[in-house]
């Protein structure tokens, strides 16, 4: 018997006539799969889950955690319930699980809880007697039976390790979109929708701000290998199916162009040229909970370096105080720039051509866009730029490395 997992995020069920839609999409895929058993996970219904935040708030201005968790998981409760009444009242034998139920358990960082164990066994029982369980996305239970909640991107997590858990053949994210595109198509009017991708190129894409599929949920596909297939629940064609890179025979040199608004690059000036000092401040921005992203150093002069490196928008506050603090003991200078942006080029193809950074740099350069900074790994190229530019420049390299280039088969 093969298992696929199925789930929708909010904007699929955001009203009562979309959850009927959801319905028929799996009484549809039912009658045309009917060696499959189907396993459902569901969001809270769009804007659910910002209106009980905003609900606590107005309650007390700092609401307890473990409370904002029980409350914010009512909103998956109450998908659940009605699109299982969906599918029985249309001939489908349906039961709706909360993660308690499902049993899935987290460790006990309220609002932003990791899944460390899923007891499948009363959810198997029911796949094999052919009831459809439809699972609260988004949230957990510690080992003391609080409600948790999983973070941003919560949802596709609670899918992709239900679907390892389950030993599902696939996992399938519905969403508003009609798969993972080129670079964002509401920038670019060439942008396609593509038929695969590798999990490793969809997470450094979605690491780098693709927000089709949060990184977290990406990692853990790509970690026990589970295929995942996005599509549209609106328009549920192929969508693009995100495999091991094995499976991919044809590697473009670049798959995707993606970009982010929301880092501030932060500069220190005159501190000592030694590790030990480096050491010394990115230990603390560590400390403080303020991940760094891309990191750059300019050389020695007289024992002294600058140092730039940036972080997202709302560390912003505690990356001030622990760099001027810094600074201050070094007897350095700090500046920042927050109207930056950040454009990259991803490709698992890039592992074997040589050359790629040069035509980045010249087609940026066609554009007369100066480069900030820049950071690489084997499948990727970063770029920091004035802010104003990031729409030109993810234009302008989705022509150069998407457009103009003809699909290149590699041999590994």
């Amino acid at each position: 018997m093969a298992i696929v997992v199925k789930k929708f995020g909010g904007t699929s069920v955001g009203s009562l006539e979309r959850i009927l839609n959801v319905a028929r999409l799996i009484h549809t895929y039912k009658q045309e799969h009917p060696e499959d058993q189907v396993a459902v996970v569901v969001s809270a219904m769009a804007g659910e889950t910002n209106r009980l935040v905003t609900l606590a708030k107005e309650c007390v201005e700092r609401p307890n955690a473990r409370e904002l968790d029980c409350l914010l998981a009512t909103g998956e409760q109450v998908s659940i319930a009605l699109l299982s009444m969906a599918l029985i009242d249309i001939g489908l034998q349906a039961q709706s699980f909360t993660s308690s139920q499902a049993q899935i358990y987290t460790d006990k960082k309220f609002n932003n809880a990791q899944i460390s164990d899923i007891n499948t066994e009363l959810l198997h029982k029911r796949i094999h007697e052919g009831i459809i369980p439809v699972v609260a996305g988004f949230q957990g239970i510690d080992d003391e039976g609080n409600i948790t909640t999983l973070g941003r991107g919560g949802s596709d997590i609670t899918a992709v390790a239900l679907a390892v858990a389950l030993k599902a053949k696939a996992c399938f994210i519905y969403t508003d979109v009609e798969g993972v595109f080129t670079t964002d198509p509401r920038i670019c009017s060439k942008a396609k929708a593509m038929q695969r991708i590798s999990h490793e190129e969809m997470l450094e894409m979605a690491s780098l701000g693709a927000k089709v599929l949060h990184p977290r949920s990406v990692y853990f596909a790509m970690r026990y290998a589970m295929p995942l297939n996005v599509l549209s629940t609106f328009n549920p064609n192929e969508g693009t199916w995100i495999v091991r890179e094995e499976e991919i025979m044809e590697k473009p040199l670049v798959t995707g162009i993606t970009y982010r608004f929301d880092e501030t690059k932060f500069t220190v000036q005159g501190i000592p040229g030694d590790s030990r000092s480096l050491n010394e401040l990115f230990a603390e921005l560590a400390r403080k909970g303020v991940f760094v992203d891309m990191i750059t150093q300019t050389g020695l002069v007289e024992g002294k370096t600058n140092i730039s490196f940036t972080v997202p928008e709302e560390a912003q506050a505690t990356a001030i105080d622990v760099t001027e603090g810094f600074a201050k003991g070094h007897k350095a200078t700090v500046s920042m720039e927050a109207d930056i942006a950040k454009v990259s080029i991803v490709g698992i193809g890039m592992r074997y051509h040589t050359g790629v950074a040069a035509k980045m740099f010249e087609a940026l350069a066609e554009e007369n866009i100066s480069v900030m900074m820049i950071g690489t790994s084997e499948i990727k190229t970063s770029v920091v730029i004035p802010r104003k530019y990031a729409e030109v420049a993810v234009r302008a390299l989705h022509a150069c490395f998407i457009e103009d280039e003809p699909v290149v088969s590699v041999e590994k």
